[in-house]
């Protein structure tokens, strides 16, 4: 049997080192858990938008397991979107990863993630089950938004929340996101972790290079619709430990509503 191809790309930017080293430990025990059940090549992008450590063990981690791995830099701050573009451009695989540097994988991940891949050749993306730190689920599949939906989840406190329960609950699929079944064609998944068919992420040309942060993981998600089945597969299971905009600070506030006109833009505004 033919090695299984696996591409995965990782952007970064000042990154915090434990949790890079963290997230590719795991990555690296998933793509062992992997090849247990099916030979598997892998080639890693590590896409340094800039500030990246020393990473010389997790190179050494990731090499053990038989991985390549490639570091792009030189090309500045280009943005989410366009960092993955790059490693995208030069994937010659049959799956492709698209990976945060704030995830821990479940070391079944990415063979639970095959199995299912194997067994529906309609699936072109995968959306995984992602934790939180305290072991709940982050309800990061999405329905179309509203820009009330968005501000209401993005910034407003906790206590201020509550008279719009109903509405964000809908708006996160939580009357059928679950830790047992698989949905689907869920809208909009996150960019954290997205499994692509290679083939189907070329044809799509990557990301939307206009957005440099935030949305277009939304867009991407809303156009792979037009060619592919999208799936959340809870078997496959992540850990997220990002955080939102509004807690980020006034530039991510600002990168944040300017792609939103972006989106908005492109697909269409609902407002309430």
């Amino acid at each position: 049997m033919s090695p299984i191809r696996l591409s995965v790309s990782v952007v970064v930017f000042r990154p915090d080192p434990v949790q890079l080293t963290r997230t590719l430990a795991t990555l690296a025990d998933a793509i062992v858990r992997m090849r247990d059940e099916v030979p598997v090549s892998v080639e890693v992008f590590l896409v340094d938008n800039g500030g990246l450590p020393d990473m010389a063990s997790s190179v050494l981690l990731l090499e053990r397991c038989g991985a390549g791995f490639e570091v792009i830099a030189g090309q500045g701050n280009v943005g989410y979107g366009r960092g993955h573009n790059l490693a995208i451009e030069r994937a010659q695989s049959a799956y492709h990863l698209v990976l945060n540097p704030d995830i821990d994988l479940d070391a079944q991940a990415l063979a639970r993630a095959w199995a299912f891949f194997a067994a529906h050749p309609e699936a072109g993306l995968l959306a995984p089950r992602i934790g939180d730190d305290g072991g709940d689920i982050q309800y990061l599949c999405r329905r179309y938004p509203t820009v009330l939906d968005l501000f209401v989840r993005g910034f407003l406190p906790a206590r201020l929340r509550k008279p719009f329960a109903t509405r964000l609950a809908a708006y996160e699929m939580r009357d059928v996101i679950n830790e047992r079944d698989v949905v689907w064609d869920p809208p909009i998944i996150s960019g954290c972790f997205m499994l692509f068919r290679t083939d189907v992420l070329k044809r799509l040309k990557g990301f939307d290079a206009r957005y440099f942060l935030y949305f277009e993981d939304y867009d991407l998600s809303l156009r792979a619709h037009e060619i592919a089945r999208v799936a959340y597969v809870p078997a496959v299971r992540v850990l997220h430990h990002g955080g939102g905009a509004s807690r980020k600070g006034f530039a991510h506030i600002r990168m944040f509503v300017a792609s939103a006109f972006k989106f908005f833009g492109r697909f269409g505004w609902k407002w309430l």
